[in-house]
């Protein structure tokens, strides 16, 4: 896809940044990111010699001094806290020598420098009591995607749009959208789709648009299932399930919206582009070890097909075509099976109790039908 002319240095970075780690096709991901291959490994050489310098004329902070002065490490806490008013003493205790570096000062120290020059009272928060923490054990395992609630612009409102990766809690997405209908999440979850590939599962809450009546699906998880992914749905009134995608959201209104009022979703976007940088690229996460989510993060081998593939079914598998009145008829008795499939082909695979069927929707199973029932 052809380069935005919002955030082009942010967006040459992050795929310098992915192009680096270990095993990258950077084939396969200058296709994705719309550049040629021949320029991608130009950028890559020129970013492995000089750094963010060698992609467009920009100035540099100057690395820190081993005979820095106890005065100057005191500014350049005090600078990055300003720069990040919202990030704690760990964070930016981890920040101070650059990456690969061991901390020059302890989180403690860095905690009184800023409580000695009135720091303090900015904290997103009190500490929490310790809970354990679940995540799926390799990138791309699980998103997590939900809207955060419409922000107020001064023409009109903003419907953020996040998609996270629950291993990594790497933003893949962070769209402002003009509102939350099911074709304008599908215009950007394409977008990701082509720039990081197709994940096993996406897990979402049970609101529009892609929470369905009693049967739970819709047009957009029946499209997802149709590219292969796994579609699952939270709990009513458990938010947690959403967990990793919720404490982004709390993180981004804490760092971000509840600072700024923006003119337009244009502007949003900038914003959110800039900021999603921050979050990927710079931002220590403590539930990482104190690493970014780029450095746990990488792009899904299973490329985003241009051409949606057809639904293919064994061959002991009986079809059935889902009629205008979302059923099927099985031996001259209909069954529901929902909205949402209406004119798609979905098939009966015995299940090991005589008259029993599993109903599958490509290769997921959506629900069983009993032919004993009276």
């Amino acid at each position: 896809m052809p380069w935005k002319e919002v955030s082009l240095m942010d967006q040459r970075q992050e795929l310098m940044n992915l192009a680096s780690q270990p095993g990258a096709n950077r084939r396969e991901l200058a296709r994705r990111w719309g550049v040629s291959p021949k320029t991608l490994y130009k950028w890559l050489h020129r970013y492995e010699r000089d750094g963010l310098a060698a992609l467009a004329d920009q100035s540099r902070r100057p690395a820190s001094s081993p005979l820095r002065t106890s005065s100057e490490l005191e500014q350049q806490v005090l600078a990055l806290r300003d720069a990040h008013p919202y990030w704690g003493a760990r964070k930016l205790a981890h920040l101070l020598p650059g990456a690969g570096q061991p901390p020059l000062l302890a989180s403690s120290t860095v905690h009184q420098i800023l409580r000695r020059h009135g720091r303090m009272d900015q904290d997103a928060g009190a500490a929490h009591k310790p809970f354990v923490r679940f995540e799926h054990e390799r990138p791309n395992d699980l998103w997590q995607m939900d809207f955060k609630g419409h922000v107020p612009t001064e023409r009109g409102r903003c419907h953020p749009l996040t998609v996270l990766d629950d291993h990594s809690r790497f933003n893949l997405c962070l769209a402002a959208c003009d509102n939350e209908r099911s074709q304008t999440v599908k215009e950007h979850l394409i977008a990701t789709f082509r720039h990081y590939g197709l994940p096993r599962r996406m897990t979402m809450d049970n609101g529009a648009p892609w929470g369905g009546d009693a049967d739970g699906h819709t047009q957009l998880t029946v499209w997802l299932m149709q590219l292969g992914i796994g579609v699952g749905h939270s709990r009513p009134y458990h938010p947690q399930t959403q967990g990793k995608d919720e404490r982004f959201h709390r993180t981004l209104k804490v760092e971000l919206l509840q600072h700024q009022r923006f003119v337009d979703n244009a502007q949003a976007q900038r914003a959110f582009d800039a900021y999603r940088q921050i979050y990927n690229n710079q931002r220590p996460h403590q539930a990482l070890g104190m690493a970014v989510p780029l450095q746990r993060y990488r792009v899904s081998q299973v490329a985003y097909p241009e051409v949606l593939p057809a639904v293919e079914y064994l061959l002991q598998d009986k079809v059935y075509k889902v009629s205008k009145s979302a059923q099927i008829e099985v031996s001259g008795r209909r069954h529901k099976i929902g909205k949402a499939f209406i004119g798609q082909r979905v098939a009966l695979r015995a299940k090991e109790q005589d008259g029993c069927f599993g109903v599958w929707f490509s290769r997921f199973e959506i629900g069983q039908i009993d032919l004993r029932a009276s």
